[in-house]
């Protein structure tokens, strides 16, 4: 079942998450396309810029796929500084991708 994942990293700026970005990428910047992602399951995703920090939405496939994803990305957005945050999971009911 898909999962709708929420990240409000309050503090946060875009060039941490570019610095994560890079670092996920294995340095080839922001991520483009679904099939650059370092691991498969990634539906969409949207950042940009919230109330008090750096806003992210993705949809991934499965939670499965996610925590896989998480396993790599999170270490890196502590290392790129960005305060604590606390993923939100959320069930997908309708994803539309075209």
């Amino acid at each position: 079942m898909a999962i709708i994942v929420e990240l409000n990293m309050t503090g946060a700026t875009q060039a941490q998450y570019e610095q994560v970005a890079n670092k996920v990428s294995n340095g080839r910047g922001l991520v483009k396309n679904r099939s650059d992602w370092p691991v498969p399951g990634v539906i969409a995703h949207v950042a940009g810029q919230g109330e008090n920090g750096w806003f992210v939405v993705d949809v991934w496939e499965s939670e499965e796929a996610w925590q896989r994803f998480a396993e790599i990305m999170l270490p890196y957005a502590q290392e790129a500084g960005i305060p604590e945050f606390t993923p939100r999971v959320y069930p997908a009911f309708n994803v539309v991708t075209e």
